[in-house]
């Protein structure tokens, strides 16, 4: 019988965002908030830019300006009364969030994620290291922000990641050493592979077996979280006819167990819900019987990873420290 004080519950969103509408986003968010903590959640996490959506468009065309503004003046600053409203949210619930979101900084935006506690303080704030491919013709890259990853919470160390940082081995390493014990996985809409010559790597199956490396690789458990895309979203982001994002579906969210094997059943792809899991967080002790990559199946002697973690600044004045180092 597994231990009941080691069970953590968790909540994994696949729900369409509300493209474009930020107060709209802030309210649906905290109505998936509130139903997670009602069903004894003490763990959502979100997908990839979540809020405002993510910009499917940038797949199916190389500009949109009109696109690109809307875009930017729905994404949501850091500091900011919509964010205040989310983390009163979690504390008024005592739930923890991971929230994936597009970041506007003075009008530049970053694919970003923040870790709020059930105490509404937000405990991580991190940027994606790099943009993915069309990404870049709308987000900036991080700095030291990237490695403000793994926060303690009262039932575990919990990180986050964005999309295909998950085929990034330095950073994956980089996390895996902070000793995480729940990690999220966000991602934006995913379609399933066509059997043709579109990439298997970028499609629902691809990324899925992703996010089930992860979690064999960090022996975490890893929730899988996806946004969905219907007519009404395909309409708004105008990618009828294009590569990726451009007819209904791409939930797949789901909950993968420290050994890699899948704990959740699939929620049809066309179709908004929550995915829970009852986490017995003594399997991450039974596999790391038999591997830990930053434990007693390291070789420190051989191979060590180096890391920057301060955040580079473009003025300063003389005397004044060139970088700031992001905390812990």
């Amino acid at each position: 019988m597994p231990d009941t004080s080691k069970i953590t519950r968790v909540a994994v969103t696949q729900a369409e965002p509300a493209w474009l509408d930020l107060a709209a986003g802030v309210t649906k968010t905290c109505k998936l908030i509130s139903e997670a903590a009602l069903h004894g959640a003490k763990l959502i996490a979100f997908p990839e830019c979540w809020i405002p959506g993510y910009p499917c468009w940038i797949w199916s065309r190389f500009l949109d300006v009109g696109m690109n503004v809307a875009y930017i003046k729905n994404s949501m600053t850091l500091d900011s009364p919509e964010m205040s409203q989310i983390q009163a949210c979690a504390k008024s619930h005592s739930i923890a969030v991971s929230l994936g979101f597009s970041e506007n900084d003075n009008n530049s935006v970053y694919i970003a994620q923040v870790i709020i506690g059930g105490d509404g303080e937000i405990k991580s704030h991190r940027r994606k290291m790099k943009p993915t491919h069309m990404e870049r013709t709308i987000f900036g890259d991080a700095s030291g922000e990237c490695f403000s990853s793994v926060v303690d919470l009262p039932f575990a160390r919990v990180g986050a990641l964005s999309c295909w940082e998950h085929i990034q081995p330095l950073l994956k390493y980089f996390m895996i050493s902070q000793r995480e014990e729940i990690h999220v996985s966000a991602w934006p809409s995913l379609t399933p592979h066509t059997g043709k010559s579109d990439l298997w790597s970028m499609s629902a199956e691809g990324c899925h077996s992703l996010s089930q490396t992860y979690a064999i690789e960090s022996q975490s458990f890893v929730l899988h979280s996806t946004a969905v895309i219907t007519e009404k979203g395909v309409e708004a982001m105008n990618t009828s006819g294009g590569i990726l994002m451009s007819s209904p579906g791409g939930g797949t969210s789901a909950v993968f167990g420290p050994d890699g094997r899948r704990l959740t059943e699939p929620i049809d792809s066309t179709s908004e819900g929550i995915v829970y899991a009852d986490l017995d967080m003594n399997q991450i002790v039974a596999t790391k019987l038999f591997a830990d990559a930053t434990g007693h199946y390291s070789r420190p002697d051989l191979m060590w990873l180096n890391v920057c973690k301060k955040v580079k600044k473009m003025v300063h004045a003389d005397g004044e420290n060139v970088v700031s180092i992001v905390e812990e």
